[in-house]
C-alpha cells in the first residue's frame, strides 16, 4: 500500500450534493447554498488569474531583491561584529532577511504562486529555500497534504505536528503533559522540527512510508543541513575571523535563525491554532464538494490584523484564510481577495476569525497549556457556532425577503 493510495494529494470531491455532516457553523447552508458560494469563490479565483502582470511581476523581483540586499548587508556587517553595535546590526538585517525569504518569498514561491512568470528563478520546481527541511520534502508534507486535508483528524499531521496536543478531539497521552515544554523548545528551533516532521517518521512507523523513502529523504535533509551549516555557522564566521568577529558574528547568525523560527512559527499557530479555528472529523469530508472544501479551509484557519508591514512580513500568511482558500495566488493580492471572502462569510453566515497577532499568539499558547491536561471538551466541527446562530436562515431565504 502506498502513501498516495492513503493520502492523495488532491481533494476528491464529489460533483454535487454534499457530506453527510456540515460543520456546526455551517450546518444551515443547503447544498444549493454552498453550491453558489463555492461558484463565487472560483470567479473571484479566476479573476486574480486573468488580471496577473508586470504589476506583481514587478513586486515579487522588488521583494527578493530588498532580500537579498538585507541578507548581503547583515552578513558583511556581521564581520565587523566585534563591535556590539555591528552585531546588533548585522543580526537585526539578517534576521529580516531571513523572515523575508522564509515567509514572502520561500513559502510562496513554492506554493507555486509565481509559477506563472516562467522564470526559472522564481519557480517552485527550482527554489531551494533558506531552510533546513528540503524544498521538495515540505512540498509534499505541506502543499499536497495539509492543504488538501486542513484541520481533518487523523489526516492533517499539522495538527500538533505529530507532537503536540492541539485538539481535544485527540486522545491524551501522558507524553502531553510535557505541551509547553516541547512548543517552547519548538519555537526557537522551529525549522528543525518541521525537518524532522517532514521525514514522515509516523508514517514510517505505520507502514505507510517505504523504508527506501526514509532512507532517500534522510540524505536529501543531510545534504540540505550540511549546506545550511556551511553558510551560516562555518562561512561567515570564518570570514569574520580577520577582523576579530569570529566568535560574535557565529552568535549573530545563530539568533537570526532563532528570531526567524520563533517569528515564523508565532505566524504558524496565529493562522491555525486560535479559538474560533475548526477541526473535522474525517466522516465530515465524505461527500465533500467544491464548496465544502473552500468552507473546511475558511472554518479551519484565521487571519491577523494589522498593517502592511505586518502582513509582508508574515508571508502575508495574515491572510490565512485566503491563502487556504486559494495557496496558489500570488501573496501581495491576498489584501484584495480578503475584503471579498469576508462580505461572502458576513452574507453566507459565516464566521471570519481574525484578530491582533498578540491575541491570536496568546490564544494558541493557551490551548497548548490547556490541552496538556486531560480531558476537554471535542470541537471537531464546532468552533464559530455561536457566532453564526445568528444568522442560521439560508442566504437564499434572506434574499427573499430583502
Amino acid at each position: 500500500m502506498t502513501i498516495t493510495a492513503i493520502r492523495p494529494k488532491k481533494p476528491i470531491l464529489a460533483p454535487t450534493g454534499g457530506p453527510t455532516v456540515r460543520p456546526a457553523a455551517a450546518a444551515h447552508l443547503t447544498d444549493a447554498d454552498v453550491e453558489r458560494l463555492g461558484t463565487e469563490l472560483d470567479a473571484i479565483r479566476d479573476e486574480i488569474l486573468a488580471s496577473r502582470g508586470a504589476k506583481d511581476a514587478a513586486y515579487i523581483r522588488r521583494v527578493i531583491k530588498v532580500q537579498r540586499t538585507l541578507e548581503l548587508a547583515g552578513r558583511a556587517t556581521l564581520l565587523l561584529s566585534r563591535r556590539k553595535s555591528a552585531l546588533v546590526a548585522g543580526t537585526a538585517m539578517l534576521s529580516v532577511a531571513k523572515i523575508l525569504e522564509n515567509m514572502e518569498i520561500g513559502h510562496n514561491v513554492l506554493h507555486g504562486q509565481w509559477d506563472w512568470m516562467r522564470d526559472p528563478d522564481i519557480h517552485s520546481s527550482t527554489w531551494e529555500w533558506d531552510f533546513v527541511s528540503p524544498a521538495a520534502a515540505w512540498k509534499h508534507t505541506h502543499n499536497d497534504l495539509h492543504h488538501t486535508w486542513t484541520n481533518v483528524l487523523g489526516k492533517d499531521k499539522d495538527v500538533g505536528y505529530s507532537t503536540l496536543r492541539m485538539s481535544a478531539d485527540q486522545p491524551w497521552k501522558p507524553v502531553n503533559i510535557l505541551n509547553p515544554v516541547i512548543n517552547g523548545v519548538l519555537a526557537p528551533f522551529f525549522e528543525w522540527g518541521i525537518a524532522l516532521y517532514d521525514l514522515e517518521l509516523e508514517a514510517w512507523r505505520e507502514g505507510e512510508k517505504p523504508t527506501k523513502d526514509v532512507v532517500r529523504d534522510l540524505k536529501a535533509t543531510g545534504r540540505k543541513i550540511v549546506r545550511q551549516f556551511t553558510k551560516d555557522y562555518v562561512a561567515t564566521p570564518a570570514a569574520a575571523i580577520p577582523f576579530g568577529g569570529g566568535k560574535n558574528a557565529l552568535i549573530g547568525t545563530f539568533t537570526a535563525n532563532a528570531i526567524r523560527n520563533v517569528w515564523a512559527h508565532s505566524v504558524i499557530f496565529c493562522g491555525h491554532f486560535p479559538d474560533g479555528v475548526d477541526t473535522f472529523t474525517e466522516a465530515m469530508i465524505e461527500g465533500e464538494t467544491r464548496g465544502d472544501w473552500y468552507i473546511r479551509q475558511m472554518l479551519g484557519s484565521a487571519n491577523i490584523s494589522g498593517s502592511p508591514l505586518l502582513h509582508l512580513m508574515t508571508g502575508n500568511l495574515s491572510h490565512q484564510i485566503e491563502h487556504h482558500v486559494f495557496p496558489d495566488l500570488p501573496s501581495n493580492r491576498y489584501a484584495e481577495v480578503a475584503v471579498k471572502m469576508r462580505e461572502i462569510c458576513e452574507r453566507y453566515g459565516l464566521p471570519y476569525t481574525t484578530g491582533p497577532m498578540y491575541r491570536q499568539v496568546g490564544q494558541a499558547w493557551a490551548k497548548v497549556f490547556r490541552l496538556a491536561l486531560p480531558g476537554g471538551k471535542g470541537t471537531a466541527g464546532t468552533a464559530g457556532t455561536a457566532r453564526a446562530s445568528a444568522r442560521r436562515a439560508s442566504p437564499a431565504a434572506i434574499a427573499a425577503t430583502a
